[in-house]
């Protein structure tokens, strides 16, 4: 008896030194060799919205879509089908499940062969992590150990999230989430019972059975997958019969491509930051990109356009488009035109106008004289070449008449107005050499949609800009700028003038208040436009700085400002209550002072302004110009524009004189046909100028 007992207690304790050894055995080996987790390091950078919604993904450094997964962002059924279909008892296993592992070797010998496997999850995540390319013995033991290292480092919750990020699907798919989106456009979120039940398929043979490339097997295995959770009673007969006879979704989507000019900035300051938040909305900027898809599609194939919608009440950027496509290559899609500085034409002149307000130098019904000046050897003229004698400050303004705009920024000062930018945080070019002058008020500098749209924020809040951001600021940074760039009454009156602009032709009337701007030269079309709060800047142009003859804010960028208005799904805010000393008055209850705005009498009289030859603005010389049709399939007329010379004027196409009005300096001209055509203008005092345009009609008329 006592040699029994002794032998044991021999016994026991040898079993217990084995155990002890093998404990310190795997303790040392686990701190010699830990398991290699850098792959889940090596994700995707992904740009997202202001909830967290995907905007746009990069390809990590192996060229792989590897999305971070989130348990919480996956739907619940799939991961009750991936568990019940993998590993049952994933939540009670230590890494290894020995049930498994002896049903397994049962079968194996029983029948010769591999009847089914024991990997476990955090086995097949062993193997994901660190892969060998012939499956052993020796492989399937190495697994065991690095799967228990994984329990001991990492919680149940991590292990699964690591096994959804790495999963293989096919291609350079990895992850829950790359493979939702790839094969099913969609979060993993959303998936119904049959994409889970593929997505649960995919990884044993992720290339055999891509839907893509092998949609019957690929089909076939999502079936037995349905099938399997039948059998196991996971879910009703009848809704996996459904969910079987659904059709197999065969097409690999592109990744997420919204705000591409965005994203490429934020990851260009920063490819090592995983996630880039954003303050966009992702259904915002999908309609505002698909508005200039729509509108270019109507212009020229070389245009380009981009448009930002921002809330200006907190200066958070909803929308921004750099351009209309960014894969064209025509419309040179690839450049951010919300960032390039151009000429703003007139969208800066309710500035000028604001400021004259503030002066106490006019209202809105002042009346102003819009006739030839000379300030200085600088002479604004109007976009029509012609004068519209006294007008309204109201009318003014609202016709973008530009010696009533040059007259009164003359009278408060350029350098006031450049001041007044810069109080905004806005920053402007001006041309090389040129000094702050009167130009500055007809778009003689450069500026940014970003800044233009920037300080049109000033309209909703009093006076005040607000600075546009497109990432969230930090709680301790504020949008606000401390000086205004006008006063709250100057503010109030330039925004009720602007409220009035009439509609462009065929849309709608819209509760918003807008400007638009036309550059020199014809190479930049813009608008902006608000509501109460929100602020939407467009532009329409050639990005190689180009002229497009006949461009203008009015034809080609207003449309699109109304469009973006009409479908971004906004509810229109009220305009603000007019603050406290701001009314509207009719002329005759101006007082006196405020009745009429004289020009100064420094600069020269109409009169001895020298005079100059006349000179063909539209057609630009060299120019190709398409004739637009009738809906009856007659060749409509073509708008042809004069400046200086004397009237009357006589016209010649061809040489061939034909009929117009002698005074005008906008006339319609008849061409004989296509092809190349000569214009001739000769003025009363026998100066003449020509151009020669090309003329052709649209492949796509009647």
């Amino acid at each position: 008896m006592p040699k029994m007992l002794f032998g044991m207690v021999a016994g026991l304790g040898f079993l217990i030194l084995v155990g002890l050894g093998s404990v310190g055995g795997f303790v040392l080996f686990d701190r010699i060799n830990p398991p290699p987790l850098d792959k889940l390091t090596d994700l995707s950078v992904e740009v997202v919205d202001r909830d967290g919604a995907l905007l746009r993904a990069y390809t990590n450094k192996a060229g792989q879509w590897r999305l971070g997964a989130d348990l919480d962002g996956v739907d619940a059924e799939f991961i009750d089908i991936l568990l019940t279909y993998e590993d049952k008892r994933f939540w009670d296993h230590v890494g290894v499940d020995l049930r498994a592992i002896l049903r397994a070797s049962w079968q194996l010998l029983s029948n010769g062969r591999i009847i089914s496997g024991a990997s476990t999850i955090s086995m097949q995540l062993a193997r994901l992590l660190e892969p060998r390319e012939k499956r052993s013995f020796k492989a399937k033991f190495w697994q065991m150990l690095r799967a228990l290292q994984l329990e001991e480092r990492m919680s149940k919750r991590e292990i699964l999230t690591a096994y959804l990020t790495l999963a293989p699907y096919g291609g350079n798919l990895e992850g829950i989430r790359a493979a939702s989106l790839a094969y099913f456009a969609k979060e993993p979120k959303e998936l119904s019972l049959a994409q889970a039940a593929l997505l649960v398929a995919l990884p044993q043979s992720p290339e055999a059975r891509r839907p893509d490339i092998s949609p019957k097997r690929a089909l076939a295995a999502r079936n037995t997958v349905l099938e399997r959770m039948a059998i196991a009673g996971l879910m009703p007969e009848s809704e996996v019969t459904r969910a079987s006879a659904q059709p197999l979704e065969a097409v690999r989507h592109t990744m997420p491509q919204l705000a591409a000019h965005v994203a490429d900035r934020l990851y260009s300051q920063s490819s090592l930051q995983r996630k880039h938040q954003t303050t966009l909305d992702r259904d915002l900027q999908e309609k505002m990109e698909q508005v200039l898809l729509d509108a270019t599609g109507k212009l020229a194939p070389d245009l380009s356009a981009a448009l930002i919608l921002a809330d200006g009440k907190s200066g958070a950027i909803l929308a921004e488009v750099g351009s209309a496509d960014y894969l064209s290559a025509a419309r040179s899609g690839w450049i951010d035109m919300t960032r390039k500085q151009r000429s703003p034409g007139s969208a800066l002149k309710p500035f000028i106008y604001g400021l004259a307000f503030e002066e106490g130098l006019i209202r809105a019904q002042t009346q102003i004289t819009d006739s030839p000046v000379d300030f200085g050897g600088y002479r604004p003229k109007n976009f029509d070449m012609g004068y519209q004698g006294d007008v309204s400050i109201h009318d003014a303004l609202l016709l973008s008449l530009n010696v009533p705009a040059v007259a009164l920024l003359d009278a408060v000062g350029p350098a006031r107005l450049m001041e007044r930018l810069k109080r905004g945080d806005v920053t402007v070019k001006l041309p090389e050499g040129s000094d702050v002058g009167l130009a500055i008020g007809l778009g003689g500098l450069g500026i940014t949609l970003k800044d233009l749209t920037q300080l049109y924020t000033s309209f909703v809040n009093d006076g005040r800009i607000k600075r546009l951001h497109e990432q969230p600021l930090i709680p301790s940074a504020s949008a606000t700028f401390r000086m205004p760039v006008l006063d709250r009454e100057a503010s109030w009156h330039v925004s009720h003038i602007l409220k009035d602009t009439t509609p462009p032709r065929g849309t709608g009337k819209l509760s918003i208040a807008y400007k638009t701007g036309t550059s020199y030269g014809y190479r930049d079309a813009w608008s902006v436009g608000f509501d109460g709060r929100y602020v939407i800047g467009v532009w329409v142009g050639k990005p190689d700085n180009s002229a497009v003859p006949g461009i203008t804010g009015r034809s080609a960028a207003a449309p699109i400002l109304y469009e973006a208005f009409a479908r971004s799904g906004l509810t229109l805010t009220p305009f603000p209550k007019a603050p406290f000393g701001a009314q509207e008055q009719a002329f005759a209850d101006l007082p006196p002072t405020l009745k009429h705005f004289r020009i100064s009498t420094l600069w020269t009289a109409p009169s001895q302004v020298p005079e100059a030859s006349p000179q063909i603005s539209y057609p630009p010389d060299g120019a190709r110009i398409e004739l637009t049709p009738t809906a009856q399939g007659k060749q409509m007329p073509l708008v042809v524009k004069l400046q200086n010379g004397r009237p009357p004027f006589r016209w010649l196409g061809n040489g061939r004189v034909f009929a117009a009005n002698g005074r005008k300096r906008r006339i319609s001209w008849m061409p004989d046909g296509q092809g190349q055509s000569t214009l001739t203008v000769i003025d009363a005092a026998g100066r003449a100028d020509s151009v020669s345009v090309f003329l052709q009609v649209p492949s796509e008329a009647p």
